[in-house]
């Protein structure tokens, strides 16, 4: 994209590492033991002309939407925060409200890591109900198995905006295109569903990967979405253990310099504006 181009980092996270509360951090990814706050994201994002971006949450506490939203009010990049709050529990609204008026753009849980049937309880979808009334978003972060219980879980709530985190991870790594590929053409027939392409320099092997490697992944979202639904984001500082900030978008630049200019605008800014609403957040 040239360089006067807007770029909206749709995906990103910020922490303050500790190792109990990080416990997902394993071994091989010691290179992220530490903290990754506002100032460590500027000077990422100035390596890529990225100007502004989407903290989201790493630990299901309220403690840490919390201070996320105040790195916001701190870091004038951090567009808005997609945070986490008990969608099950049945004080859900009453939490939701005392964060009107802040930089929360949307929620989310982390899916992956629940047993199977998570998205079909009655007291979460209760909430995604009243998340809907809310106007607020909601990231769905799953593994590529959990691709059929999605779909199921999004026609419930038709007016609700998700977006689908790091493409639901396909088994990059292994080379496999299916049953990743037909599910998820599956769940982009709902139109109110998005996808971030973020993460998944991650789910291939670290050490070899290129932009061969992932094309035929990202032409199954591309195709799936189209323009009008993607948004590019980058999943550091998770990524650093693949990629360089600046790497990874220069991968997605090259991957769409085929695409007309309007379309590189909606995936690398414009969409991620409108789905968070963040020029109203702001």
């Amino acid at each position: 994209m040239p360089s006067s181009s807007r770029r909206i980092d749709a995906h990103h996270h910020l922490w303050k590492y500790d190792a109990q509360e990080f416990a997902w951090i394993t071994d091989e990814m010691a290179a992220i033991r530490r903290d990754f706050q506002g100032e460590n994201l500027r000077i990422a994002m100035r390596t890529a002309n990225v100007d502004a971006a989407i903290a989201v949450q790493a630990r299901q506490s309220i403690e840490e939407t919390e201070w996320l939203l105040d790195c916001a009010k701190k870091t004038p990049e951090i567009a808005g925060v997609v945070g986490w709050l008990p969608l099950a529990a049945e004080n859900f609204p009453v939490l939701l409200s005392n964060l009107a008026n802040t930089r929360l753009v949307g929620l989310r849980h982390i899916a992956q890591a629940e047993p199977d049937g998570f998205l079909d309880a009655p007291e979460f979808n209760r909430g995604i109900t009243h998340l809907t009334a809310s106007g607020l978003a909601y990231d769905l972060l799953i593994y590529e198995r959990q691709l059929p219980e999605a779909i199921r879980f999004v026609d419930r709530h038709s007016q609700q905006r998700f977006v689908l985190d790091h493409a639901a991870k396909p088994r990059i790594a292994a080379g496999e295109l299916e049953p990743w590929a037909s599910n998820l053409r599956e769940l982009a027939l709902r139109p109110n569903v998005f996808c971030k392409l973020s993460g998944m320099v991650t789910e291939a092997n670290w050490s070899v990967w290129n932009l061969d490697t992932l094309r035929p992944y990202l032409d199954v979202c591309a195709e799936a979405f189209g323009a009008s639904r993607l948004l590019a984001g980058s999943d550091w500082p998770v990524c650093l253990l693949a990629t360089s900030y600046a790497q990874w978008w220069q991968t997605l630049d090259a991957y769409f310099a085929a695409f007309s200019m309007e379309e590189q605008q909606k995936i690398f800014s414009e969409n991620a504006a409108g789905f968070y609403g963040i020029h109203t957040a702001r």
